[in-house]
């Protein structure tokens, strides 16, 4: 069960609460990094500021990335526990309809999956319970504790319940995995890089005949056309059924070029939907939400990942890919990678040795994405030109080898040892590109 009461300080009138490691923030990144801390046997506490379940912006369509995480978390995937399979990528651009499986890979599965938010991430919050985690819903974290001499995190400050009660967490380690506002970074003094793409999706819902489709669908020229001329935006639709009557409805968009910020995203998503074939249903009267709109931090937008006792994990540390807009894949192998490296940190005897392996952590991110992230930053610039990315749409989704190649590089989808001769291209790539 969560912990929702406070025990009160006989002294202070404040709750003390001590642990290994405080994880803020009980998305995907949290929940996953305090699952596998708690795996290893170390005692963590997961500070959520909602109940669950709640709702979060999102696809809510997973990669074979994203689901090589959930069975590493031993998340019960099959249909009947409400998971909807698909078996790849549907791209339509330029005239053309072209459909792709997800790569037979020996690292990845054959095929991702589809489920709501809300439910989504309340399971995963609930299987690092299971592991050990202690889960504190309406937890709203404020400042940081810090050491007056060293600057360095030792705790948080929050307010628990809902009567807000004030409490304290001390410990020596805290993650920040409190998304892209991460109030938690700034309070240390981490804001976000200029210098780097951002995003911004908006989706909703509708009943629709077309909920139950095995393929993701993406819509790689997204036209504004409520103007006297048509604009080509920056950015891509999507289509995903949920298999439950309903279709998720949605658009990611890049702030690329200069219509990014005059136009209003809702009003584009609206114009978008009411010129799709009537049959779907994608009409007022069939959306079953409103329109709601989240930032996508891209390309490690907020460095460095580790300082003073704070790691970085997730949105919080700018972790979605720049060149489709997944975030969620990159939030769990994120706190899986931060939990490694505090786990080896935490069996270290000394203070200087255990900063020495915690040091490491920004190094394995640059290593493991820093390469691709960096192509990503130069096709995000590329497709921010009109031109550019219309001759991309009539002309590669004509070459069905062309197009199978960019689904691995767009999804990040490669056999990191062996695999075949695209596996080797995208690989080496990413190794002799500068990791920033």
């Amino acid at each position: 069960m969560s912990e929702t009461a406070p025990t009160e300080s006989a002294s202070f009138g404040i709750s003390e609460r001590s642990a290994d490691v405080i994880v803020v923030g009980a998305g995907p990144a949290g929940s996953t990094t305090a699952y596998h801390l708690a795996k290893a046997g170390l005692d963590v506490v997961l500070l959520e500021k909602t109940a669950f379940p709640r709702e979060k912006v999102c696809g809510d369509g997973l990669t074979p990335r994203a689901t090589k995480q959930l069975v590493a978390m031993g998340i019960d995937i099959s249909e009947e526990a409400g998971w909807l399979r698909n078996r790849g990528l549907r791209i339509i651009a330029g005239g053309v309809r072209l459909q792709l499986d997800w790569p037979d890979l020996a690292a990845y599965p054959n095929y991702g999956l589809v489920r709501k938010r809300d439910d989504f991430d309340e399971q995963l919050a609930r299987q690092a319970q299971k592991a050990g985690a202690r889960l504190y819903e309406r937890c709203n974290v404020g400042a940081p504790i810090t050491d007056e001499r060293t600057g360095r995190i030792t705790g948080v400050h929050a307010k628990l319940g809902e009567e807000k009660t004030p409490v304290a967490f001390h410990a020596p380690l805290v993650v920040a995995a409190d998304g892209n506002s991460t109030r938690l970074s700034l309070a240390m003094g981490l804001h976000r890089r200029e210098d780097r793409p951002m995003g911004v999706a908006v989706r909703t819902y509708f009943t629709s005949p077309r909920h139950d489709d095995d393929y993701l669908e993406s819509w790689l020229e997204l036209w504004d056309r409520r103007g006297a001329q048509d604009r080509l935006l920056p950015g891509y639709g999507w289509i995903f059924g949920m298999g439950d009557g309903t279709s998720n409805v949605g658009l990611g968009v890049l702030n690329t070029s200069s219509s990014f910020k005059e136009l209003d995203w809702r009003e584009v998503l609206k114009a978008w939907c009411a010129s799709m074939p009537e049959d779907w249903g994608y009409t007022p009267e069939n959306m079953t939400g409103p329109i709601r709109g989240a930032a996508l931090p891209m390309a490690f937008n907020r460095q460095p990942h580790y300082t003073r006792g704070l790691l970085l994990v997730g949105d919080a540390g700018g972790m979605v890919n720049p060149f489709n807009g997944e975030g969620i894949a990159y939030a769990m192998e994120s706190g899986q990678i931060a939990a490694d490296v505090i786990v080896q940190a935490h069996a270290r005897a000394t203070a200087p040795q255990r900063e020495l392996a915690l040091q490491r952590y920004p190094k394995v991110l640059k290593d493991t994405y820093g390469g691709y992230y960096t192509l990503g930053r130069a096709f995000v610039k590329l497709i921010g030109n009109p031109k550019v990315m219309k001759l991309a749409a009539q002309r590669g989704l004509t070459h069905p080898m062309l197009m199978r190649f960019t689904l691995k590089l767009l999804a990040n989808l490669t056999d990191p040892t062996g695999g075949d001769a695209m596996d080797r291209i995208i690989n080496g790539l990413t190794k002799v590109t500068p990791r920033a």
